[in-house]
């Protein structure tokens, strides 16, 4: 019999422990098994069950109380990606990756508030916003994913739309008169043509 790397058990683990918590209803607040619990329940040693809790802990996603047990943390709460963002934009040659992919979620964002048909909650007050990133801040709350608006925050705070809105502020307003109108093509457009998209 072969046995399996560390690396895969640890995986395998942690994918066990996620189906666990959502097959048993745990929720933020809520204790998990022990250690020792949770190796006889899944069937691995203790010691690779408590290298993932650990890794699980340094996340955020669960945090262990001297004589109390292990407990989950709201998920929502974790810095990992805020983390993760700190190293990975600090590369210079990222940022324009960086660009592209916050104009990407703007414009998945505006994908999602057509499909939830909520053109008429954000209509009224696009044209308050003085800068291209106000106007996109508000677009990204009113399409209601808090994992984009997570990234798409981050993104912003590490690049800068400062070029684009000085270079084409024409376009910007042919994309605000098109929300206006709540023409879903028009939008489309015209937000492509501020990213130089279209052909």
């Amino acid at each position: 019999m072969t046995m399996k790397p560390a690396t895969k058990v640890y995986i395998e683990i942690v994918e066990h422990l996620r189906d666990m918590i959502a097959k048993d209803g745990f929720g933020p607040g809520d204790r998990i098994p022990s250690e020792r619990e949770l190796s006889e329940k899944l069937g691995f040693g203790r010691s690779s069950v408590r290298e993932a809790l650990r890794a699980l802990e340094l996340l955020g996603l669960i945090e262990t109380r001297r004589g109390e047990g292990t407990f989950l943390r709201d998920f929502q709460e974790h810095q990992l990606v805020e983390l993760l963002g700190t190293f990975i934009l600090q590369d210079f040659k990222v940022q324009n990756d960086a660009l592209e992919c916050k104009a990407m979620i703007e414009k998945s964002c505006l994908e999602l508030i057509f499909m939830k048909d909520k053109i008429a909650v954000i209509s009224p007050n696009l044209t308050n916003h003085s800068s291209y990133d106000e106007m996109m801040s508000e677009i990204v709350e009113v399409a209601d994913n808090r994992l984009l608006s997570k990234i798409w925050k981050i993104l912003a705070g590490y690049v800068t739309s400062y070029q684009l809105e000085q270079a084409d502020q024409q376009r910007m307003k042919s994309f605000v008169h098109a929300f206006q109108k709540s023409d879903q093509d028009e939008i489309m457009k015209a937000f492509a043509e501020m990213h130089n998209l279209s052909k």
